[in-house]
């Protein structure tokens, strides 16, 4: 069975909108940890827009901060900053409970030791290396901060490569795709039976707000399963870690890694619904495959149940949440990657 995923460069639009949401969630948490956050981003030709809700007596200088990020993600252009945050400084009081519905997927294979989908691991892997290779490679000058990579893969051989690159107007096309085959797809996944495909529409030489429009949530394949698992429809960047949003969804990840890790699971699926006003899951189901329990049925729902609690005040207390880490988790995805608390084995 062949399967197709898909991942980003920092520099795509919606992955540098991502990247500034999540610096101003980290800025209010360095300065205040009981601050409540839920701003989304928007940027295109010159412009950035930020707008959303707050609560948090901190206070800083937001669209300085919005430029430092938005340059950190390779651009050189001057962009104009537009903030419209609705900023309340008092702080919500009493336990933490969602304030609309949320519907939140967490899940993890054995296939790959980073417990995604093969193909995923790769379009990552390829994604991160272009990023790699403009920052560090001098050769590489030509290469510009907007990428996108789709994988297809079937079992554990990878058969298509597609990628999607900008690049300076000064190097001609197939310049640019033996750069790519030599650089980047050879060393991964070789070459015998991979198509490849890069820059199949011609040259890619305007990138960024100044070719397309960005927003924060626009790439939740490329923050969760590359497209292969149900994701949601809610961006998780630009809110906080108490978010149900946020944090449910990295309890369901942990949930799914510990049913692999037990052995209980080759492959696990959680999914938590929460109700407005509601702080535990009105809905939480588990399941999984298994050769061991091939002719039962296991009951994954009660297993986790009784190893997780999905509230997101207990959620954000387990994982230690309250630190500002999640500018990281905005380029490359949320998991299968050390550092952060919710892939790490559960005790």
């Amino acid at each position: 069975m062949r399967k197709a995923a898909e991942a980003v460069t920092q520099g795509h639009p919606d992955k540098v909108c991502d990247q500034i949401a999540d610096a101003i969630v980290d800025e209010y948490l360095r300065r205040d940890p009981a601050a409540r956050v839920n701003v989304g981003v928007l940027g295109s030709r010159g412009m950035i827009v930020v707008g959303g809700e707050v609560r948090s007596r901190a206070d800083f200088d937001v669209a300085a901060l919005v430029k430092q990020a938005y340059a950190d993600t390779g651009y050189a252009d001057e962009a104009e900053v537009f903030v419209n945050v609705n900023v309340a400084d008092e702080p919500l009081r009493g336990a933490r409970v969602p304030a609309d519905a949320a519907v939140v997927n967490g899940y993890a294979t054995k296939e790959t030791r980073e417990m995604l989908p093969r193909a995923f691991v790769f379009a990552n892997n390829m994604a991160r290396r272009l990023d790699d290779l403009r920052r560090t490679d001098p050769s590489f000058s030509w290469l510009l901060p907007n990428g996108k990579v789709q994988v297809v893969a079937e079992r554990d051989r990878v058969t298509c490569v597609t990628i999607q690159v900008a690049h300076a107007q000064n190097i001609a096309l197939n310049d640019v795709r033996t750069a790519i085959l030599e650089r980047v797809v050879s060393p991964m996944v070789g070459e015998d039976g991979v198509q490849l495909h890069v820059n199949p529409n011609g040259a890619f030489v305007h990138a960024g707000f100044a070719a397309s429009s960005g927003m924060s949530g626009n790439k939740l394949a490329s923050d969760t399963y590359g497209g292969l698992i149900p994701h949601g429809d809610a961006s998780i960047s630009g809110r906080d870690p108490g978010c149900a949003k946020r944090a449910g969804l990295y309890a369901a990840r942990a949930a799914a890694r510990w049913l692999v890790e037990q052995g209980l699971a080759s492959s696990a699926l959680v999914t938590a619904a929460y109700a407005p006003g509601r702080a535990e899951p009105v809905h939480l189901e588990a399941s999984g495959v298994s050769e061991k329990s091939r002719g039962s049925k296991m009951d994954y729902a009660n297993l986790v149940k009784a190893q997780f609690d999905f509230r997101p005040d207990a959620i954000v207390e387990r994982f230690d949440l309250l630190r500002p880490i999640y500018r990281q988790t905005a380029s490359y995805g949320h998991f299968g990657r050390p550092g952060f608390s919710w892939e790490e084995t559960v005790k």
